[in-house]
């Protein structure tokens, strides 16, 4: 009978010490609090730049961007309501974190497609990350027949690249920050002595005044521009209000451009002198992919 007991605790033995490592190994998943940190922003739009979000997977978002021309432009023009740039966009996300789209403005009928992957989210708890990362890139064509038949630009003169790397911090539940170091090539430029790659630096915040509702404000510093072009910084203070599947933007600007290369590296207003044009943003999103 004795012999029988000491067999039992031998072979019971690694049974225990195999129990004491899986109930470890519980405790520390248990223990590990780690939570991606959601809605840095309300929508895939600070103002006129992309914000650092990307849509869920399936979701298929409709874009309407508008800009009317110069408050400044008197009441003849009634404060610039008689003019106006529109562009429409689509964007699908493939995967949470990609997003592709395509889009056309009115102003220089451009086309435009760009990407924009995810790479890093914001998290707290136990493995704690302090920021959110996503890449984003676009391609743009201007098409309109501004020229003399004899000069008639190229395919690829026409074209127009831009590169960014949108970095943002949730830093309270109402309080957001981003900061986009941006990167431009033309092929072709207006003068012979303006630089084909130009670089900019963008800043925005979000501050939220309700569950609804927040205040945004995006800034571009560019440093180098055109030279033959008198370009000022782009600057854009607005309000988002969220509206179940829409979001609908407010915007004041001295941009009348919607994509990148036009509003950052074209703007050639003075917000503080006047120049300011009021427009919105509206998306709508759809649900395209079935979830699992």
């Amino acid at each position: 009978m004795n012999k029988f007991i000491t067999l039992l605790l031998i072979l019971a033995l690694p049974a225990i010490g195999l129990s004491q490592d899986l109930e470890s190994i519980l405790e520390e998943e248990s223990a590990d609090t780690t939570l991606i940190v959601q809605g840095t922003f309300n929508g895939t739009r600070l103002l006129n730049g992309h914000s650092v979000e990307t849509r869920k997977n399936g979701v298929l978002e409709f874009l309407i961007s508008h800009r009317f021309g110069r408050v400044n432009s008197g009441f003849d023009q009634l404060f610039g309501l008689d003019d106006s740039n529109i562009r429409f966009g689509f964007e699908y996300a493939f995967t949470d974190n990609l997003t592709i789209a395509l889009g056309r403005s009115s102003l220089e009928k451009t086309f435009d497609a760009y990407g924009k992957y995810r790479i890093l989210h914001q998290k707290t708890g136990e493995k704690s990350f302090p920021f959110s990362l996503t890449l984003f890139g676009s391609a743009t064509e201007k098409t309109i027949k501004d020229y003399l038949p004899e000069n008639k630009p190229t395919f690829s003169e026409r074209l127009t690249y831009t590169g960014q790397v949108l970095l943002a911090r949730k830093i309270s539940p109402a309080v957001s920050f981003q900061f986009a170091p941006t990167f431009i090539h033309y092929n072709s430029v207006p003068g012979p002595d303006d630089p084909h790659d130009m670089f900019a630096l963008g800043f925005g915040t979000r501050v939220k005044i309700s569950k609804r509702v927040s205040l945004n404000g995006e800034y571009y510093y560019n440093i180098n521009s055109f030279e033959s072009i008198d370009v000022k910084n782009s600057l854009a203070f607005g309000v988002d209000i969220e509206t179940g599947g829409h979001i609908f933007q407010l915007v004041f600007t001295n941009a009348v451009s919607m994509i990148e290369k036009g509003f950052i590296a074209e703007t050639n207003g003075g917000f503080f002198s006047g120049d300011i044009h009021f427009g919105f943003n509206i998306s709508r999103a759809f649900q395209i992919k079935k979830m699992k």
